[in-house]
């Protein structure tokens, strides 16, 4: 196939074979820590991909060691110690209201990172090895078909460093497996398994490594551009009809509640005990 011309980033690279195209995240020595660009590149590529007609189907996958760590606190932790997430763009905060307008701001902006994933037109398989954990659940929620290395672990870690997760994962993780099993792992934030992830139904499947889960997650995506992309786009846009309104008005609600109650000590201390490398002491406040 001819290959689209599809953006340039530093943290993001794209591979394309028979109307399939990988997306890798490519910060192997950070394992895959989602820094400030890439919640700005990431979606611009996704959009060029979802526009291109030579793709019919999409496979996210992490380079090096890990899929995802997640969020790079490192550099979001010291404006989030600040009091100013939207710091990081460049942006002022001249007023507390004017703090939160820019943290909704933020929030928005990241959270339309990972919607570019589950509005894009072509299906979308995430093959999933190592950590998983905070925003990797987020981004893997909005893929439509999830596989797993045997190695993979996951976490909704949010709720341990005192925030409310917001970019995802609380809209889709319920549509996808129980939602008793949901509020368990949001409540403790505790690590799961692929074995897990497979018995709960997060995942399709579990593979031995990251290289052949990487090969099942292509050979589905060429199972799936064999067929009509009319029909293939058609059903994808159809299953998502129903749920697309509902997820964007709570991600809309999550991100007003972030905007208001996101500066608390807790968090504070969450991200200093963090760069500290020891346990956080929260005091609820």
């Amino acid at each position: 196939m001819t290959e689209p011309s599809i953006p340039t980033s530093d943290v993001v690279s794209v591979e394309f074979a028979d109307h399939v195209a990988v997306v890798w995240l490519d910060r192997p020595g950070k394992r895959n820590a989602l820094a400030p660009e890439f919640w700005i590149e990431f979606p611009d590529v996704l959009e060029a991909l979802g526009n291109a007609e030579e793709v019919r189907a999409i496979v996210i996958a992490g380079r090096g060691p890990s899929f995802t760590v997640g969020l790079d606190l490192m550099a979001f932790g010291p404006a989030v110690m600040a009091g100013d997430i939207a710091a990081i763009t460049g942006e002022t905060s001249p007023s507390d209201v004017a703090k939160r307008l820019n943290t909704y701001k933020q929030i928005k902006l990241m959270q339309h990172t990972f919607s570019s994933i589950a509005d894009n037109p072509k299906p979308v398989i995430a093959a999933i090895h190592g950590h998983c954990i905070g925003a990797g659940v987020d981004l893997a929620t909005a893929c439509d078909i999830r596989l797993a290395a045997a190695d993979a672990v996951f976490s909704v870690r949010e709720t341990k460093i005192a925030m409310v997760a917001d970019v995802g994962t609380l809209q889709r993780l319920p549509s996808i497996i129980d939602p008793g099993r949901v509020a368990e792992l949001v409540y403790t934030g505790r690590d799961w398994t692929a074995a897990e992830a497979l018995e709960m139904g997060f995942v399709g499947s579990v593979h031995d490594d990251a290289a052949s889960v990487l090969e099942a997650a292509v050979d589905l995506a060429m199972q799936i551009a064999q067929n009509s992309p009319l029909a293939v786009q058609g059903s994808k846009a159809v299953l998502n009809a129903s749920r697309r309104a509902k997820v964007h008005e709570d991600l809309d609600r999550v991100a007003l509640w972030n905007a208001a109650f996101l500066y608390s000590d807790d968090l504070a201390e969450a991200i200093q005990a963090f760069l500290e490398k020891r346990p956080p002491e929260y005091k609820g406040q």
